[in-house]
């Protein structure tokens, strides 16, 4: 199979990078090598794939890329939090032109086949049971809620605490932030494209990814990459709210092995979104404190508090996954957080003014 990989230079793609070529795929590997995400330099374990140094803002690049193509891989975004809303022009040039620009290539080449790297942040606040009133969606939480300590999502019939359930792919889709807006944007257009050339589209959903190659000192890099930095400055890594907010922590590994899944699948008719997660679920605080075990570090440190654009649990349901891919993860959260201690990571990002 000839397949482009968007963003193959990435902390994902990368990891799916190897899986093509050790697979004996012809791969087209395709980075633009963002600063928010690079040190600046392709990093070393890329090299040998010879990525082409592009954005998929470049029609005429992807006009020229996708001869001969059975299929596109697309891991190329930009992620994170970011800094505030002044990043959302970045954010929706990147995430949902850039895959506009990809898709309507991809019709003028008459590719059909796409495997979307998605995220579990569509989602927003997870899935929750009331004990009285059943499933219902909670109230939001306020900055004044985060800041009294109030962190727990409650019944907006009875005011009690709910309790966090598995989150299934037909789950509402209510994104918190400009990441996750745009990423749910890509889904759309993705499923649109989709009905109107007769594609398919495995959109994964990931988890909270971490594992090596993961990017470090960078206001776009997971938790797991936050803590580890504090850890390996000989400081407690610092944990928001109580530390009880519940997350699934999926290896990159895992997560590359997914797309590689995908990619060899029967193409869905139209849009199919799938979670790829550990079906592991574990707190921010256990994810801390492992690490901090793991490095011989600091106790990590509960500081209250919160974001905005945080939610409180997110806890998938593997179930489509195994279903409909065969896929399950292998790696096991004790042992991904240890390997994690000293994992290669990326270099530190050239943030740009």
């Amino acid at each position: 199979m000839r397949v482009l990989l968007t963003g193959a230079a990435g902390f994902i793609g990368s990891q799916v990078a190897d899986l093509l070529a050790d697979g004996g795929h012809d791969m087209v590997a395709l980075d633009a090598l963002l600063p928010q995400a690079h040190g600046g330099a392709l990093p070393e374990w890329s090299r040998r794939h010879d990525p082409v140094i592009g954005d998929i803002q470049d029609a005429r690049l992807l006009d020229r890329l996708l001869s001969g193509v059975d299929a596109v891989c697309h891991q190329a975004a930009m992620v994170g939090h970011g800094l505030d809303p002044s990043d959302a022009p970045d954010y929706v040039s990147h995430n949902d032109y850039g895959t506009a620009v990809l898709l309507a290539a991809m019709h003028r080449a008459g590719v059909t086949r796409l495997v979307l790297a998605s995220s579990m942040v569509v989602y927003g606040e997870g899935q929750y049971d009331c004990a009285r009133h059943g499933r219902v969606r909670p109230t939001s939480r306020s900055i004044v809620d985060l800041a009294a300590g109030r962190y727990e999502p409650i019944c907006p019939e009875c005011g009690s605490e709910l309790s966090p359930v598995l989150v299934p792919e037909d789950a509402p889709l209510e994104p918190q932030s400009t990441y996750a807006a745009s990423k749910l944007a890509q889904e759309h257009l993705a499923a649109a494209w989709a009905r109107q050339t007769g594609g398919g589209v495995w959109a994964l959903r990931y988890h909270n990814v971490y594992g090596p190659r993961m990017p470090r000192d960078t206001p776009y890099a997971g938790v797991a990459s936050i803590f580890r930095s504090a850890l390996a400055a000989g400081l407690p890594p610092r944990v928001l709210e109580d530390g009880r907010q519940r997350r699934d922590f999926v290896h990159v590994t895992d997560v590359a092995r997914a797309n590689l899944l995908a990619l060899t699948a029967p193409p869905p008719k139209g849009l199919v979104a799938v979670n790829v997660c550990s079906g592991e679920p574990r707190t921010v605080g256990e994810l801390a404190t492992t690490l901090a075990t793991a490095m011989a570090g600091p106790t990590p440190l509960i500081v209250g508090g919160g974001r905005a654009a945080d939610v409180r649990h997110v806890v998938a349901d593997p179930r489509r996954a195994a279903q409909l891919l065969g896929y399950t993860a292998r790696v096991r959260f004790a042992e991904g957080v240890a390997a994690f201690a000293t994992d290669p990571l990326r270099e530190p990002a050239a943030l740009v003014s």
